[in-house]
């Protein structure tokens, strides 16, 4: 059973959460239910087919690998559609995932939520058997950005600031964004921001997207937070203190049958440990000139951390 999340209905879905949790107590099981699935498989390790969603899922298997628990990868599965029903079927024992999107992924969410608040709505709308493991602080979203010349000029530091030049700029996104409700509808509802014009954009805030920017095409863009470019340029993230767009931290989505409890240690000692500057950093090795694979900077970023 999901529950719609709206702005009226965030106080029945917490509802839904705590009657989900009594449910489960009573059904028994606890730690020792914990620890009897996956003890003597192999674990699988999936990923979307982006590159960054690659990366983390190479780390997850080499911190697997590393603690004594074999694991291999399945990378680029595809869409959320298609590695949720891998996770559904056991196809894959785990996959990272962004903590919002999945959210929204089986229950529309119109609601402004903190971080709090979409782990506590995640689980209980989880279908049965599959499950989501610590949130790690790591967390790639959509955001609004600008140059630094144009923040300096208008004192920028959050969509609030935006919001009162928001009639000046031109904003380039995906053309999605017109539509979707973190988009144009978003910006207006929370903030009252209507940009100028709006710059479709089909590059997912690619280098098309912050070449816009740089030539001041655009004045605001949509961009994700982990894209190597906002530091190389010296790029502004706006502040979003409304929420406006969900929280999205690295979890792993797992198979509960799949995944022995020592193997979900080790992937919770892996989200305590991975941090957004790890995902930055990660994204530009693969990404950029050196042209890494996955593998080779997973395996340097847990050589590189103790997870012991």
């Amino acid at each position: 059973m999901f529950t719609r999340i709206t702005r009226r209905g965030v106080l029945s879905a917490a509802a839904v959460a705590s009657a989900s949790a009594l449910v489960l107590t009573g059904c028994g099981g606890g730690d020792d239910a914990l620890s009897s699935g996956g003890d003597n498989q192999k674990v699988v390790v999936g990923s979307a087919d982006f590159t960054e969603s690659q990366t983390i899922a190479a780390i997850y298997a080499e911190a697997l690998n590393d603690a004594g628990i074999e694991a291999e990868t399945q990378p680029a599965i595809g869409a959320r559609e298609a590695y949720v029903g891998a996770v559904q079927d056991g196809s894959v024992s785990v996959v990272p995932d962004y903590s919002g999107n999945l959210l929204q992924y089986f229950d529309e969410v119109t609601a402004p939520l903190t971080e709090d608040e979409v782990m506590e709505f995640l689980p209980p709308n989880l279908p049965e058997g599959v499950g989501v493991l610590d949130p790690s602080s790591a967390e790639n979203k959509d955001a609004m950005v600008v140059t630094r010349a144009t923040a300096d000029e208008y004192g920028l530091t959050s969509i609030e600031d935006l919001a009162a030049v928001c009639s000046e700029m031109t904003l380039g996104a995906p053309p999605e964004f017109q539509e979707r409700s973190y988009g144009l509808p978003g910006l207006q509802a929370n903030y009252g921001c209507v940009p100028a014009n709006f710059s479709p954009i089909n590059d997912a805030g690619g280098p098309l997207t912050v070449q816009a920017l740089l030539d001041n095409t655009v004045q605001v863009a949509d961009i994700f937070t982990t894209t190597p470019a906002i530091k190389q340029n010296d790029l502004v993230v706006l502040e979003d203190p409304e929420n406006n767009f969900l929280p999205q931290h690295v979890l792993p989505l797992y198979h509960e049958d799949d995944l022995s409890q020592d193997a979900r240690d080790v992937l919770n000692k892996v989200s305590a440990t991975l941090t957004t500057d790890d995902l930055i950093a990660l994204n530009e090795r693969v990404s950029g000139d050196e042209k890494a694979s996955p593998e080779q900077a997973a395996k340097d970023w847990v050589a590189d951390h103790n997870l012991s």
